[in-house]
């Protein structure tokens, strides 16, 4: 395994942090962005960072938000979306609270594909290997967190889409509680699945952030002490991804977190059919007018018309089983225990050529492995939070999944904080970026 630099001393050096300016902060994503194309644009107009518990944070939103200067793409050739019904009320609340925006970040049409894939804009480069996929879809809130272009990114997630880019670029991410945060104003791709959420280098930059964005009141929760091991997801899980979940399941333990182990694949994968007939369904419901348009990605449009398939009773007949599964699967799989961990991913982060349709080495079986690990929470509506616990046999980063009990958000992100406080799997330079970043820190000392 290489030697990896730290990146909480790279990151010092650089003054990538709160010590930056807007003006600086921007160059500096600037500079690393034709080697990513990790934004779609730069707010570059001028905007007064206000004093508040955030303290200057430069983040990135993902490119489906609403705002007064901006109409979101979702992926797509402009113009072709017609914009949400209001803007997003999230941006302002970070800038209220201290943060500025440095862009807004590529993403897969329609937040509709894992990989990281985009025929419109290109893919996302991976900031540790640029051959290997950055996850979707959102890919470029996770490659700008990565290559430390920004401390903070917006994304959302309907299947695993903060989760799997955080694996792929080797940063945390939080996937909340179903409506915990507000998505009015965001592009939505299965309103009932979608969750807006956050990526960072770390959970301890995570935490402030959360409370901002909030829509609802966080009930006062016990700290968490126990955990379960999903045993036969590791056993289908590829052992090099395997042995790292363990790694990472020590370094709870060492945190004063109980440990047990229990099975629980089939209860996941049962709610497959669930998960997939919403998604399928409340996408193609919502953006059936994009179906019949020339210029869509044909692989996005065979996607889409696969959800027109669903009649409206087996729709409504997943929606009214949620409650009841999520109930089942806390009795079921949870037991007494405060949170579960498996791996993001039952595979190493693959190669772009593999998740590419043009491609002769295109593998469709990839794209739904990608998922099959994340795409349950959705189904549930519970919050997960995905942290760096190691490497692959190809030097990628790899992601370990804890998922909690509705509304225990806040007690997830602040275990996975204590965890990064004593490893530094999170604080590494990735190393397709490593030069650029010596490069700049170089101008900023002479």
């Amino acid at each position: 395994m290489a030697n990896y630099a730290r990146f909480r001393d790279w990151a010092e050096l650089c003054g990538i942090s709160r010590k930056r300016n807007r003006a600086g902060a921007i160059d500096y994503a600037r500079a690393i962005e034709p080697r990513l194309n990790a934004f779609i644009s730069f707010r570059d107009g001028v905007v007064d960072t206000s004093a508040g518990v955030l303290d200057g944070i430069p983040y990135a939103a993902k490119d489906i938000f609403l705002t007064s200067d901006r109409r979101p793409t979702g992926g797509l050739a402009k113009g072709l979306l017609p914009p949400p019904p209001c803007q997003t009320d999230l941006l302002r609340r970070l800038d209220t609270a201290g943060g500025f925006c440095v862009g807004y970040t590529s993403m897969t049409e329609l937040a509709y594909e894992p990989s990281g894939y985009n025929a419109v804009c290109g893919r996302v480069k991976n900031p540790w290997n640029l051959d290997f996929i950055s996850g979707g879809s959102s890919s470029g809130s996770a490659a700008a967190v990565a290559s430390g272009s920004v401390v903070i990114a917006l994304g959302s997630d309907t299947g695993g889409s903060l989760r799997i880019p955080a694996q792929a670029c080797g940063v945390t991410a939080w996937k909340p509680t179903w409506g915990l945060v507000p998505a009015a104003g965001a592009i939505a791709l299965a309103p009932s699945l979608d969750a807006i959420g956050l990526l960072s280098r770390s959970a301890r930059d995570m935490g402030p952030v959360a409370t901002v964005l909030t829509a609802l009141p966080l009930p006062t929760a016990a700290s968490v002490q126990t955990a379960v091991i999903i045993s036969d997801v590791l056993d289908a899980t590829e052992l090099a991804i395997a042995s790292t979940i363990r790694a990472g399941a020590e370094a709870i333990h060492a945190c004063g977190i109980m440990l047990a182990t229990r099975q629980g694949i089939a209860a996941i994968e049962a709610l497959d059919t669930h998960v997939f007939t919403i998604m399928q369904a409340e996408a193609a419901r919502i953006h059936r007018n994009l179906i019949e348009d020339a210029s869509l990605d044909p692989t996005l449009k065979k996607r889409l018309a696969k959800g027109l398939k669903i009649d409206d009773q087996d729709l409504a007949a997943s929606l009214g089983a949620r409650q009841q599964l999520a109930s089942a699967f806390l009795e079921e799989v949870f037991g007494k225990a405060d949170l579960l961990i498996l791996p993001v991913m039952p595979i190493q982060t693959p190669e772009a050529a593999t998740c590419d349709p043009s491609s002769p080495s295109f593998d469709a079986k990839v794209l739904y492995q990608l998922s099959r690990w994340t795409r349950f929470v959705n189904c549930l509506g519970f919050p997960a939070v995905a942290v760096p616990v190691g490497f692959d046999d190809h030097g990628m980063p790899v992601a370990m999944q804890m998922v909690g009990r509705p509304h225990s958000d806040l007690e997830l992100i602040a275990l996975a904080a204590a965890m990064q406080g004593k490893t530094d799997w999170h604080a590494r330079v990735p190393s397709a970026v490593s030069d650029l970043a010596a490069a700049m820190c170089a101008d900023e000392m002479s």
